[in-house]
């Protein structure tokens, strides 16, 4: 695929421009079904999570859960405990197909902060989704992607920011926005998502990609 650029010059197609547009990595597909956790470990099933890349990106797309659970995951240093201290922060912003909040009491979204969803050097799955979740209904299911930065690294923590949206069982959008680092100097070996509370992934497919340098 090409991709098109504009100034107020000329246009181009940066395809024809060596090593343009093919920074992002494919590495990995998991889909889900009925599954209680999906897990990246480098080294396994061909996951590549060292590294090889600065910045690797997850990208879930019609995620569904079995129950009405809030998608949470974790980062592992030794392969097999995820429990990696946390510090981070969560937004949400959500809007009902009424035109007012969840609950149509007025004609705007409603957001803020969700200190019940953050960690202050916690080791608890990190929860993505803001104000708790409602997602069991058949046509309901969410997407969005997961960026963590420089995961191999011996020297700083690790940042990661994520943003998703889900459609609710009360019929409305909500977008949710967290961001953090695992405050370690180990290098990250794999990530594993997982449903609060217990339930399974019932479908839907997580990606993940590396960033090259350039």
């Amino acid at each position: 695929m090409s991709i098109v650029t504009y100034n107020n010059r000329s246009v181009r197609n940066v395809s024809a421009v060596p090593g343009a547009a093919r920074s992002l990595v494919h590495i990995k597909t998991l889909t889900a079904s009925s599954s209680a956790t999906l897990t990246f470990l480098h080294g396994s099933s061909d996951v590549v999570f060292d590294s090889t890349y600065p910045i690797y990106r997850f990208v879930y797309t019609s995620m569904h859960p079995s129950a009405q659970r809030i998608h949470s995951f974790q980062a592992t240093t030794d392969g097999t405990n995820y429990n990696t201290t946390v510090t981070s922060t969560a937004f949400g912003v959500y809007h009902a197909e009424s035109g007012g909040d969840d609950s149509g009491d007025n004609n705007f979204p409603t957001a803020g902060p969700d200190t019940g969803q953050d960690q202050a050097q916690g080791t608890a799955f990190q929860s993505l989704m803001s104000f708790g979740s409602n997602i069991s209904d058949n046509d309901s299911a969410f997407s969005g992607q997961l960026i963590i930065f420089n995961p191999s690294s011996t020297t700083f923590v690790k940042h990661f920011m994520s943003d998703l949206n889900f459609y609710g069982g009360s019929n409305y959008s909500q977008r949710s926005q967290h961001a953090g680092y695992f405050n370690t100097t180990s290098a990250i070996t794999g990530i594993q998502f997982k449903l609060l509370n217990d339930g399974n992934y019932d479908s839907g497919t997580i990606k993940l990609y590396g960033i090259k340098d350039s």
